[in-house]
């Protein structure tokens, strides 16, 4: 059975739900595809806070978009598209205040004098009591991320699903994008199929739009939920002419859990908290004597590398961490504020960090990189594509994002993305390619089922077993610290797997409800995105915010100021890799500001 509608949205979470919100209140019919039901998508593990320069707490004097602007530059390390930063600082205000009109429970400011876990002391003024707060996060020169409590993901998620509940907007969960109705020029929707039943089912639509999160558990050790394998990205590089944007340049964050990288929030050091080694001496300021832990999240993350790599490590059965402590923080400061982190603390590790420090390590986090759009959300190289939040590359967060950034993201992306829908259908109608789209939806159907039956016929590699080879490499060798000889040698073994991957067969008979099945289907795809980073990350020569190359220490901006985008061809083994300019309109490179910074100025060496 074939469904219609106007709009149809891979992706039920923040940014999927944002987007099909602004395009059903302009009249269209939208369809939700999820994997998951909405209230159960990644967005509900956001927990520190939503950026946006409000300007209502004693340290946030002074904020504004401008400010805002120049730290997200900074923070990119100047890989963003600077047209798209400034629009994204300028609707960042509007969407959190449209969150709180929507019942997002913002926490609030409270007038009066209130004691600093550092021990300085604000005054918080009587006029600003009750408006939205904000607390500190990494990277920022204000007081900027927006919360509530520290379940800001959660609270959000909830108000946007009331949302599309009164819209009517239909979501259709547990099931699965696994390939785009196209001719190479027009996108007519997507093929997907049934996780409870097996069944393929075509879905044509006027607009498609990509807003399935990011690929994080291609690497396997992954703050992210175990959804996060990139689908969305894989089924727009399957159709060989959508690029993806930058897509070497992957963030860890520096606080995942030891075991399980669960993370615990960025709010914990905004709030207060220390990293501390084995001896249990604060070393951040020792290497950032000015951010301390609050620099940018790629900086942090290698200076905590760096430090284990001292032998300052904590030793444990699952590998070398640090400490976090908050303890100094005070219980009523974490019951109130960072109740989520004690949870996941008290439930996952055993300890309460009101009183005992919390083992953490670097642990991968987040895609810059992703479906490449223009600054209205349009796709590249398919027509009636879109894409939005981690799935996109925007391109508003270069190579590094910034904490809170990436929240604001989704529904600033979203207000952008069904904005821009609206407007093409408006004028566009399509009736007499609805045969020929027909056609191609009951062709790619043909195709997604011939898949399953090669799988089912029977092979020699085991799913599983490529999957945990394809992630052991990307985190042996495509990690934190990069270099050339490391890189090849992932671009050479991951080829190897690609090529595995064709011999694929199941273990299991595949009938119904089979995740072997379902991830067979997948895993070709997010060997591919694995390609996409590891070979994007051995021909760029230099080092830029997450991506660092050992062998190429500094960034390269005579050289290097653009952006990777990687097609694949048709049968090809690797990606074609193509470069684009940034689009820099106020602010020229310069230093970010972090102690690490080193930039290379033709032979002149520039350190911060």
């Amino acid at each position: 059975m074939t469904i219609t509608t106007d709009v149809l949205v891979i992706g039920a979470g923040l940014a999927g739900e944002r987007t099909a919100i602004q395009v059903a209140s302009r009249g269209l019919q939208v369809i939700l595809l999820s994997l998951v039901p909405p209230r159960r998508s990644h967005s509900t593990a956001a927990q520190g806070g939503m950026q946006a320069a409000l300007g209502n707490m004693a340290r946030s004097q002074g904020d504004s978009p401008d400010v805002h602007f120049e730290d997200t530059v900074k923070g990119s390390d100047w890989g963003c598209d600077q047209d798209v930063a400034r629009r994204f600082v300028t609707l960042a205000p509007v969407a959190v205040r449209e969150a709180a009109y929507w019942g997002v429970p913002w926490s609030r400011v409270v007038a009066g004098r209130h004691k600093l876990p550092d021990g300085d002391e604000v005054e918080e003024a009587q006029q600003k009591e009750g408006l939205i707060a904000a607390r500190n996060f990494g990277g920022t020169k204000k007081w900027r991320a927006c919360y509530a409590s520290d379940g800001t993901g959660h609270a959000l998620v909830y108000a946007l699903d009331n949302e599309v509940l009164k819209l009517g907007i239909q979501v259709h969960d547990r099931m699965e994008a696994v390939a785009l109705v196209h001719d190479g020029q027009r996108c007519y929707g997507a093929v997907a199929r049934d996780l409870r039943t097996g069944e393929v089912r075509p879905y044509l639509a006027r607009a498609t739009v990509i807003a399935t999160g990011g690929h994080g558990r291609i690497y396997g050790h992954s703050t992210n939920g175990l959804i996060n394998e990139g689908t969305g990205m894989a089924i727009a590089l399957d159709t060989g002419v959508v690029p993806l944007g930058n897509m070497e340049a992957v963030q860890f964050h520096p606080t995942g859990v030891v075991p399980g990288d669960i993370l615990v929030s960025e709010a914990c050091r905004g709030d207060g908290g220390y990293l501390l080694d084995k001896d249990e001496h604060r070393f951040m300021p020792d290497y950032e004597p000015a951010k301390k832990e609050l620099a940018s999240r790629d900086v942090v993350s290698r200076r905590m590398v760096q430090h284990i790599r001292k032998g300052l490590g904590v030793e444990s059965p699952y590998g070398p961490h640090l400490w976090l402590d908050i303890r100094h923080v005070g219980k009523q400061h974490i019951e109130a504020n960072l109740r989520e982190v004690a949870t996941i603390c008290r439930d996952f590790l055993g300890i309460d960090p009101v009183h005992q420090l919390i083992p953490v390590r670097p642990t991968q986090h987040y895609s810059m990189g992703g479906v490449r759009t223009n600054s209205s959300g349009r796709a590249y190289g398919l027509a009636g594509l879109y894409a939005a939040g981690e799935a996109a590359c925007w391109d508003l967060h270069g190579f590094n994002r910034l904490g809170g950034n990436s929240v604001a993201e989704t529904l600033v992306a979203g207000m952008v993305v069904g904005k821009t829908i609206a407007e093409d259908l408006w004028w566009l109608d399509i009736p007499s390619s609805e045969r020929v789209a027909a056609s191609l939806a009951q062709e790619a159907c043909r195709q997604v089922e011939e898949r399953v039956h090669r799988l089912n016929a029977g092979g020699t590699e085991h799913v599983f077993d490529l999957r945990n080879r394809m992630s052991n490499i990307l985190m042996e060798k495509v990690g934190i610290f990069r270099n050339g000889t490391e890189l090849a040698e992932a671009v050479e073994k991951l080829t190897e797997v690609s090529h595995r991957a064709r011999r694929l067969g199941l273990q299991s008979g595949g009938a119904g409800a089979s995740p072997e099945l379902a991830l067979a289907l997948r895993l070709p795809g997010m060997i591919r995105l694995a390609l996409c980073i590891a070979y994007g990350a051995l021909q760029r020569t230099e080092s830029r915010g997450s991506h660092h190359r050992e062998d190429h220490p500094y960034r390269d901006d005579a050289h290097w100021l653009k952006r990777t985008l990687a097609t694949w061809p048709p049968g090809a083994d690797l990606p074609a890799l193509s470069y684009e300019p940034v689009c820099i309109t106020e602010l020229p490179p310069g230093e970010r500001g972090y102690g690490e910074s080193q930039v290379l100025a033709g032979t002149e060496k520039v350190h911060g």
